[in-house]
Order: structure tokens, then sequence, then C-alpha cells
């Protein structure tokens, strides 16, 4: 029997051992993960994101619960959730808050909840999330909910690995200002404003819709799902990119009011992308960025194996004494020579 092959059968433990190869970087893993690659790419992704407190988990418990719903089994979808928690920064570890929170999905077969821990990366993702969403896919996942950290603008990464992003705000955290910033808003293909109960939801919106006119739909659709060096684009792509305007959905998460017209809503930016050729430029995107990481990783891990850990050192000791920059050793390293 071939790694892959209890995955593919729905083995659910078999699956949760994967993923800890994958996001451990064991080789079994990477080779069982090869093995599987073929059977990816049906899935939808959909990232959501957001500053902390917005209700992010509440929200995708939510959605995994509204797509778990279908009464005929043949057309319930089946849900992955990968959530990506803050790392201790002594054990390394996750706090794993989001499976007590989603505790009311667990008993479900059709639902699998994998909590990581993003170990320092930026952007709001593990630099594993990607083999663990492939991993998902292959095993029949027809969607995959990919909930990041929450640090704010940073978390851009997750428009690389998601056909949909889902940008999360709360009325009554001062984000009236924030949101506004370049970064976060750019790569919504949804916004939400969750909480809507609350006071100041109004204020909210308005921040939230004055930003999205301030911008041109073109710089804001497909810009962060585009590699610097693209290939030439057509006039009709450039034309359909201008199509998409992500819509304001007000939601109160904690109630299930707004879940629908959300889940219609990702149905409805699936269906645009898959009209447009979008769902195939940001699968291209998406595995760019993916071969880009790990090349550059197993670039680094080859040259440190290469060069003496003591010529590292040495020169390391130089930066800190200020006696060279570090732009004088990395071209004295990369040469293969001291300082």
């Amino acid at each position: 029997m071939t790694l892959a092959a209890p995955i593919i059968e729905g083995n659910r433990l078999a699956l949760a051992r994967l993923l800890t190869q994958i996001e451990n970087g064991i080789p079994d893993g990477q080779a069982a993960l090869s093995e599987l690659f073929p059977r990816t790419g049906r899935a939808h992704l959909i990232g959501v994101t957001g500053a902390p407190g917005t209700g992010k988990s509440t929200l995708v418990n939510q959605l995994a619960r509204f797509y778990r719903r279908e009464e005929d089994e043949s057309t319930r979808k089946r849900v992955g959730i990968v959530a990506v928690d803050p790392s201790s920064p002594f054990t390394g570890g996750a706090i794993l808050g989001d499976r007590v929170r989603m505790q009311d999905l667990a008993g479900d077969p059709g639902v699998f909840i994998r909590s990581m821990a993003s170990r320092g990366s930026l952007g709001g993702l593990a630099s594993a999330t990607a083999g663990i969403v492939e991993a998902l896919d292959a095993a029949g996942y027809d969607v995959i909910l990919i909930e990041t950290v929450g640090a704010g603008q940073a978390e851009v990464d997750i428009a690389r690995l998601a056909h949909t992003t889902i940008v999360i705000e709360a009325p009554g955290l001062g984000d009236d200002i924030q949101a506004i910033k370049a970064g976060i808003l750019e790569i919504a293909d949804l916004l939400v404003v969750n909480k809507a109960d609350r006071p100041g939801v109004d204020a909210t919106e308005r921040a939230l819709r004055s930003s999205l006119q301030l911008g041109h739909p073109v710089e804001r659709v497909f810009r962060h799902h585009r590699p610097a060096a693209a290939e030439p684009e057509s006039e009709t792509t450039r034309a359909e990119r201008k199509i998409w305007s992500p819509p304001i959905l007000r939601v109160t998460a904690t109630e299930g009011i707004g879940i629908q017209a959300l889940a219609e809503s990702v149905q409805q930016h699936r269906q645009f992308l898959e009209e447009t050729g979008g769902w195939q430029r940001r699968e291209r995107v998406r595995l760019q960025s993916e071969l880009d990481g790990m090349l550059q990783a197993a670039l680094v891990a080859r040259w440190h194996a290469q060069v003496q850990d003591q010529l590292y050192q040495q020169t390391l000791s130089k930066i800190v004494s200020r006696e060279i920059s570090p732009w004088q050793a990395v071209k004295a390293l990369l040469n293969g020579g001291a300082v």
C-alpha cells in the first residue's frame, strides 16, 4: 500500500498523521504529498482574515455549519478547516484556541479541523499551510476554510493561497482609520462587518465603503494574486479584472445572522473566477508562491551545508562589531570567501 492510499480511502487518522509530518517537514510526509499532488486543485480555498477580536473563528464555525446543513448527503460539502494560531514564544506550540471554539463541529465526519502554530511566520500563515491545504484537497474536502492569525496589515499572504479572501472588520475596535490603510483591504474579495448588532456598525461600513471608492477595481482585485513578473495580459484579461467589486456584508456570527448571504456571495465570487479565468490565474500564482518559498528554503539549507560554520560565525561577529555591513557580508559569503 502506498503512503497516499489511506488518505484517498478517507482514513482520518492517516490524514492527521500526514498533516503532522508535513508541518514538521518529515520526508515521508513530503513523499506522500508528492504522490497526492495530482489529485489536488479541486477544492475551493477560502481565506478568512482580519484584526484580532473581529470574530474570525466564530464566522468560520458558522460557515462550516452552513456548508454541512444540506439535507441531501450527496450534495453536502465536506469541509476542511485550517486554523493558524499564534505560537508560544517559549515552546513554539499553538494555543489551539480554535479547537475549543469549534467543538460543536468535532463530531461531524464531514469536517476536519486542523490547528497549527504560526511558528513565527510573517503574513499570518505558517510556512507549511500550503502543504496542509493540498493534503486536505487531495483527501476530498470540497471547501477548505483557512483562518489566519490576525496580525493586521501584514496578512497579505492569504491572498496568494486562497481563491476567495474574506476580510472581517467589526465596530467598536477603533478600526475606522485602520481599515482605510493600504494592505488589508486590497486583498479583500468580500468584506464582512461582523458583530453587526453592536453600536457603530454604520460608521464602520461607511469607512469601508469610502476606502473602496478611493481605489480602482483593477488595483484591488488581483494585485496580490499576481507575481511581480507576470506574463503580459490581453485587453480582455484587463477588462475582466475590472468587473468584481467586493461586496460589504453585515453579519452577526454568534447568532448565525447573515451567514447564508455570505455563503451565496462566496459562491458568486467562485462563479466569477471560473467565468473570467481568474481561477486559473490564482492557481498559477498560488503554486508559484509555494514553489518560490520552497526554492528559497532549499537554497538556504544547501548554502549552509556548503559553508563552514566557523566562517559564518566569524562573519556574523564582524557584523555585530560593525566592522562590515550585512550587505558586504552577504556578498563575501556568496563568493565563498572571508571578509
